[in-house]
């Protein structure tokens, strides 16, 4: 293959390998919700009936969550759910956190708290509070979430009715939205992540847990050695941990869990970051046990992610030959004239935008007036691209040489602009 063929061919990829993507996301997904969403009375507020609830035990590691966590934990106490204990572990708050979580413990007996001297880290925190819990299903909420009323029975029916239901992973829905980055997400959560897991769904693995709103099975969690120490996902950790053992992770969306996201750059940064390095990090953790046949149902997962980071890398090329060529004149083989990328890229857009509009359709079930972000939902391309390839360009080589055994501890995460989340999540019917 002749250098000019290969940098043609790398180009198409980097327009044709999304709106591949694209088109299988949407293709599963709808097959997903036909299959198992669409009945009338599957909604959020009608959750399954059984004659017998087992216990269940809440994990809500802390730290530095005094603006949000007495509401968290009044979510908990507010569950349609008929047998429950609630276990907040404080993680060296800097805060007040500590002295409102035992004020709330005090009022009300269903909730213990653990504090821990020194900052130990998010999967710390829920290694002790699986310890400490005295019930088989875990539900795992971060600090600043709000469970929906019926989530929790939406959660357990899965153990109820598979005992190779290894966790659940809830619907995490954006409460905060007072800035266009904050909106944006709100459609991403829908017409990415939504979309994501239910397609995963059909492939039969999950690349990842969400970490704000997800319940486990005690054992599942004790076989696969609990959470990663020295990663900086532990949901996605667990993950792997857990498929890798042959446990089974479903997607429940009728679990909604309001959470607070970014609304700055830096912010946003820093946990797509995040993201995008404890991904390839669990990837090179397990890459010898994905060798093996018996793993093979999670081949489509990581071959996913290796793909999606060589085409960031491509993408990142591109950019760079295409700059260069501004300034210097470049070798035939390596000189593009644009980066535009032509009918290729009326194409490419159109289907993102029958993409959005596939998944809130889907999605306008769980949260009303969902529809209006789609006006701002067209900004996700030239946004989250560009943050997707450079922080996966990014992340591979701190992944590579991050040393093993290094604990990954709490950073406090930027919560958004708070003054109208309350009553945004209200409105939503959260």
């Amino acid at each position: 293959m002749s250098l000019d063929t290969l940098f043609y061919s790398l180009l198409n990829f980097t327009f044709y390998y999304p709106l591949f993507m694209s088109i299988v996301w949407m293709t599963a997904s709808v097959y997903y919700f036909f299959y198992r969403e669409k009945e009338a009375e599957t909604r959020p507020e009608h959750p399954p009936a059984h004659e017998e609830w087992p216990a269940i035990s809440y994990l809500v590691p802390c730290h530095n969550e005094s603006a949000n966590v007495v509401e968290t934990i009044q979510s908990l106490l507010g569950q349609d759910y008929p047998a429950f204990e609630i276990i907040a572990i404080n993680d060296a708050s800097t805060d007040n956190t500590g002295e409102l979580l035992d004020e709330l413990a005090i009022k009300h007996p269903e909730l213990r708290v653990i504090h821990f001297a020194g900052n130990q880290g998010k999967a710390m925190g829920l290694r002790v509070g699986s310890l400490a819990a005295n019930n088989e299903i875990l539900v795992c909420l971060d600090g600043d979430a709000l469970l929906a009323p019926h989530s929790s029975k939406w959660i357990a029916h899965h153990f109820i009715e598979s005992a190779r239901v290894g966790a659940v992973t809830g619907n995490p829905r954006v409460r905060n939205r007072t800035t266009l980055l904050a909106r944006i997400q709100v459609g991403e959560f829908s017409s990415i992540i939504g979309l994501l897991k239910r397609a995963q769904r059909i492939y039969g693995r999950v690349f990842t847990v969400s970490g704000v709103v997800s319940a486990f099975r005690k054992s599942a969690v004790h076989q696969a050695d609990y959470w990663g120490l020295d990663v900086m996902t532990e949901d996605i950790d667990i993950s792997w941990r857990l498929q890798l053992n042959h446990w089974d992770i479903r997607y429940e969306p009728n679990a909604l869990c309001w959470i607070l996201m970014p609304e700055t750059f830096k912010g946003l940064w820093r946990q797509r970051l995040r993201w995008a390095q404890g991904g390839l990090e669990v990837l090179t953790n397990h890459f010898r046990r994905l060798l093996h046949w018996k793993s093979r149902r999670m081949w489509i997962v990581a071959i996913e992610l290796m793909v999606s980071t060589f085409w960031a890398y491509t993408m990142a090329g591109v950019f760079t030959l295409w700059l260069a060529g501004q300034f210097f004149a470049l070798p035939a083989p390596f000189s593009a004239a644009t980066i535009l990328p032509g009918w290729s890229g009326l194409l490419l857009g159109t289907t993102c935008l029958a993409q959005f509009a596939v998944s809130l359709v889907i999605d306008s079930r769980y949260e009303t007036h969902l529809g209006r972000t789609y006006y701002w939902i067209v900004w996700y391309p030239m946004v989250y691209w560009i943050i997707q390839v450079v922080t996966s360009v990014t992340a591979l080589p701190r992944a590579v040489f991050r040393g093993k055994g290094k604990r990954a501890i709490w950073v406090s995460p930027d919560r958004g602009v708070q003054g109208d989340a309350r009553e945004t999540t209200e409105a939503a019917g959260g």
